[in-house]
């Protein structure tokens, strides 16, 4: 890989990044919907691995963007991003538990969220 490839890999992979926290996906649904690991996605992201071009358009489709704007720098300026939101943290941490709890902290949501729209 040429220095300017690496260049432009590096760059895709900082714009997939900041699209995918945009849209408020953790490295873990992104990589499922696309079908690969949360490693291999965080390797596009930094720039180690090449994005390939066969999976551009699963990419686009889970950013909800066209294709352009993904491989278009111009369009895509570095976005000035405050610390993640304590809520998102917690939402990347549940997905880290196992099923079963993941499925009782849904249950304790759904619970909460009901009572709320009654009250």
């Amino acid at each position: 890989m040429t220095e300017d490839e690496r260049e432009y890999f590096k760059m895709l992979g900082i714009r997939v990044a900041r699209l995918r926290k945009e849209q408020g996906l953790t490295q873990i649904q992104m990589a499922k919907a696309l079908g690969v690991s949360q490693q291999t996605l965080a390797s596009y992201e930094v720039g180690r691995r090449r994005i390939p071009v066969s999976m551009l358009p699963a990419l686009a489709k889970s950013l909800r963007i066209q294709i352009d704007v993904l491989l278009d720098e111009a369009a895509n300026p570095p976005a000035k991003r405050g610390p993640t939101p304590k809520w998102q943290q917690q939402i990347e941490t549940i997905a880290q538990l196992p099923r079963t709890q993941q499925k009782f902290v849904a249950q304790m949501l759904d619970a909460v969220i009901a009572q709320a729209q009654r009250g």
